[in-house]
């Protein structure tokens, strides 16, 4: 499975998707994340674990807890995807603005 892969399943489940958002806000713990969620720690834990695989979140130990924080890397991938999309629609729109200044009267015709 790509990374890419990864990650998308990871962030398919609405649960793991709040999670996510919530570290979007900064660093925090299990038990800080799991204080406004309707699951338990433990079940906060396994959804960071699938988070953490998939490369979107890292950890680091902090005392005897676990702070964990969004892994810029991870979104990097995404990023790279999505941009090949949005390159493709510049580069078409690209060749649609060319093709009008090339042919402008050609636009005043369809205009009638």
């Amino acid at each position: 499975m790509t990374q890419l892969s990864s990650v998308v399943i990871a962030l398919a489940d609405p649960t793991r998707r709040q999670i996510f958002e919530r570290l979007a806000e900064g660093p925090q713990s299990v038990g800080a994340l799991a204080l406004d969620m309707p699951i338990s720690r433990p079940a906060v834990s396994q959804h960071l674990k699938v988070l953490k695989e998939a490369g979107l979140v890292s950890d680091r130990a902090e005392g005897t807890r676990r702070v964990y924080r969004i892994d810029p890397a991870g979104l990097g991938v995404v990023r790279q995807w999505l941009d090949r999309f949005w390159d493709r629609s510049l580069a078409a729109f690209q060749a649609e603005a060319d093709k009008d200044e090339k042919h402008p009267d050609k636009k005043e015709e369809t205009a009638k």
